[in-house]
C-alpha cells in the first residue's frame, strides 16, 4: 500500500521565538512523505530570517499580510496538495520523531486520525497531557456528536483527509476550528483513535475579552450543529461541573 502524503500547514505571526523548534520537530520526524507549508503573516521581527535557514526543505513559504489567524489557515490549505491536511501552529511540537509514523501505521486510509496532545511549559518541558488537565477526555470512537461537549479533541492532534477537508469560515475569530472539525465529522466515515500523544503546545495565556468572544462563538456554532435545548443542557451541565469543581 502507498504511504499518503502528509501536508504539514504551521501558520505563524512574530514566531522568531519558537519556530525553529517547531520547524525541527517536523524535519526530523521519519517518516518520509511531509509537504511542510509555512504560512507567514509578514512578521516584523526575526521570523522570516529563521523559515529561510531551512528554506530548502519546506515545500512551500508564504509571507504576506492576511485577515487574521483563520484566513492564513485558508491560505494554507489552498496551497496543500498531500492526502491529508495536518495544523501544527508555531509555538506547537510534534511529539517525538517517529509519531507521524506510528500515526498512519495506527489504521489504514482512515478519514480522520486522532489523538492526544501534551501541555507544555514555555520551555518545551511537558507539563502533562491534555485530558488530565482539562474536562476533555479523548473519545474511544469519535465522530461529529462528540463536540457537543466541547474539544474534545485538540487541533493539534487531529488530521485529515484533505478531501473532506473545508475552508475555515471567517465570521469567527477565535473558534472558527471547532466548527471546522464538525463540518470534517460529518463527512468522515472512519475516524482512527491512534492512542498516541501526537503533538505538544504551550499554554497561554488568554484575554478576558477573548474567553468572552470565545464561550459566545462556540455557543453559536454548537446551537448551530446541535440544537437550542440540547446545546442549553449541555452548558447547564458544564458550569455546574465548574461550579463544583470551584467548590472542592
Amino acid at each position: 500500500m502507498t504511504q499518503p502524503v502528509i501536508s504539514i500547514i504551521t501558520v505563524c505571526y512574530n514566531a522568531e521565538k519558537h519556530i525553529e523548534k517547531t520547524i525541527q520537530s517536523v524535519l526530523a520526524q521519519t517518516y518520509p512523505h511531509i509537504e511542510f507549508i509555512i504560512v507567514d503573516g509578514a512578521s516584523k521581527d526575526g521570523t522570516m530570517a529563521v523559515v529561510e535557514r531551512y528554506r530548502d526543505r519546506i515545500a512551500t513559504v508564504i509571507s504576506e499580510k492576511d485577515k487574521g489567524l483563520y484566513d492564513a489557515m485558508n491560505k494554507g490549505l489552498k496551497a496543500a496538495t498531500g492526502d491529508y491536511v495536518y495544523f501544527l501552529n508555531a509555538d506547537d511540537l510534534l511529539h517525538d520523531n517517529q509519531v507521524l509514523e506510528k500515526t498512519f501505521a495506527a489504521c489504514p486510509d482512515a478519514d480522520v486520525y486522532y489523538g492526544e496532545a501534551m501541555f507544555l511549559a514555555e520551555d518545551g518541558s511537558p507539563l502533562g497531557l491534555r485530558s488530565q488537565q482539562t474536562p476533555h477526555k479523548v473519545p474511544e470512537h469519535l465522530h461529529w456528536k462528540s463536540l457537543q461537549h466541547g474539544m474534545v479533541v485538540s487541533h493539534q492532534a487531529f488530521i485529515v483527509k484533505r478531501a473532506i477537508s473545508p475552508a475555515y469560515d471567517l465570521q469567527y475569530k477565535v473558534c472558527a476550528d471547532i466548527d471546522w472539525m464538525i463540518q470534517v465529522l460529518k463527512q468522515a466515515k472512519t475516524c482512527c483513535n491512534t492512542r498516541l500523544v501526537i503533538a505538544g503546545f504551550r499554554v497561554g495565556g488568554a484575554s478576558k475579552q477573548r474567553q468572552r468572544l470565545a464561550w459566545k462563538e462556540r455557543y453559536r456554532i454548537l446551537d448551530h450543529y446541535y440544537g437550542k435545548v440540547s446545546n442549553f443542557l449541555h452548558h447547564l451541565y458544564i458550569v455546574g461541573r465548574y461550579i463544583v469543581k470551584k467548590k472542592y
